[in-house]
């Protein structure tokens, strides 16, 4: 797959002694796209207050305190040990709960058998791995106790670009550190998460991100949870302008599949997809170069039911757009087996709606096919 970063090392943030990178794929792989031309601001005709509208549309909040002093509450550092209490890697973690269930990064406590929690006041307890999900780079701990300052969930699907965030975590293994700066795009696949089914829809940030950032928060104006960091683009391992976390309402339906099941449930649709290209969207009368192109439909699979052909362009789910692959494999990836979601596609140049699509999971026929 196409590199759109270019030639630069992809490195996971948290302070492991050992760094990897893991080949990304997600029902057929599809190729990366060149980005698009950049959004533009759009000012109000009628009232022109401002001839330079980059100029305020950049201004910071008017500052991040009182977030800040919510959210730090909430994050905690981790140490992870092997068996003989090596250390394998440290990160950091986020309180969802108020009885100290915390989320964090299955690349921080992978291949660890105790996990040390270092808390906002200082004290130390040990956590238990309830369960981890290596293809979202998911993972939930518990310690014991009650009265924890946890984090709510905002809502990733209407996080903006340009909009102001805050990132808080603990790196190189400092107590938490707070950092700020604004998204700079959404659903980006980076190709670090390995396994067949693995989904990268990452919110991209300019805030501030180092080793042992993994697990933290990103955080809106509001101090809601947004995104859990986990990754950055760098050559020199360190900071240098990108940094990635994975949306919240994937965090809180893979997070909340394994606190109820111990595992994630995984829904698909069971079809081949690919970007759409400007040569699909002359071929096909689509009004704009967007959407996921079928090129495959498994036999029996959730799609085949609904009547999807190879050849139809998904356009949104549930009423939310899917102009990339990796906004499509996200907003499939919200729902478990069972569950049924409306869909409009085009075909032939014309629009089309499904409803009570039935999502299969993948041990039925729809998910063994691949492109």
């Amino acid at each position: 797959m196409k590199n759109i970063f270019g030639n630069v090392l992809i490195a996971l943030i948290s302070s492991a002694f050992s760094f990897f990178l893991f080949q990304f794929y997600y029902q057929p792989p599809a190729p990366a796209v060149e980005p698009g031309p950049p959004a533009r601001l759009i000012g109000n005709e009628e009232t022109p207050l401002n001839t330079n509208p980059r100029a305020w549309a950049q201004l910071p909040p008017a500052d991040f305190v009182t977030t800040s002093k919510l959210v730090t509450a909430a994050v905690v550092n981790i140490n992870t040990l092997s068996a003989s209490d090596y250390r394998i890697s440290s990160g950091s973690g986020v309180i969802i709960s108020s009885d100290g269930y915390i989320i964090t990064n299955h690349h921080v406590v992978e291949d660890g058998s105790t996990f040390e929690i270092t808390l906002y006041d200082k004290r130390k307890v040990e956590a238990e791995l309830i369960g981890s999900d290596p293809t979202t780079d998911l993972a939930l701990l518990k310690v014991d106790g009650r009265n924890f300052r946890p984090l709510a969930y905002g809502d990733s699907d209407k996080v903006e670009v340009g909009e102001w965030v805050m990132a808080v975590g603990n790196p190189f293994n400092l107590s938490s550190t707070v950092t700020a700066g604004i998204v700079s795009a959404k659903a980006r696949n980076i190709n670090i998460l390995r396994g067949s089914y693995a989904i990268e829809s990452f919110i991209q940030t300019d805030a501030v991100v180092n080793p042992g950032n993994s697990g933290g928060a990103l955080v809106n104006e509001k101090g809601e949870l947004i995104g859990i960091n986990t990754a950055i683009i760098s050559e020199s391992g360190g900071y240098e302008g990108y940094s990635f976390a994975i949306p919240a309402n994937l965090v809180r339906k893979v997070i909340r599949d394994i606190r109820e099941f111990g595992e994630v449930q995984r829904a698909v649709l069971g079809v081949g997809i690919s970007e759409v290209t400007d040569k699909h969207a002359a071929d096909l009368a689509l009004p704009v170069v967007a959407g996921v192109y079928i090129t495959n439909v498994g036999p029996e699979s959730s799609a085949a039911e609904a009547g999807l052909r190879s050849g139809d362009v998904i356009v949104s789910v549930n009423g939310i757009k899917t102009n990339s692959v990796p906004e499509l494999q996200e907003q499939v990836a919200l729902f478990r087996p069972g569950d049924r979601i409306s869909l409009e596609f085009y075909r032939e140049g014309s629009k089309f709606r499904r409803d009570n699509v039935t999502l299969k999971g993948l041990d039925s026929s729809s998910a063994s096919f691949r492109r």
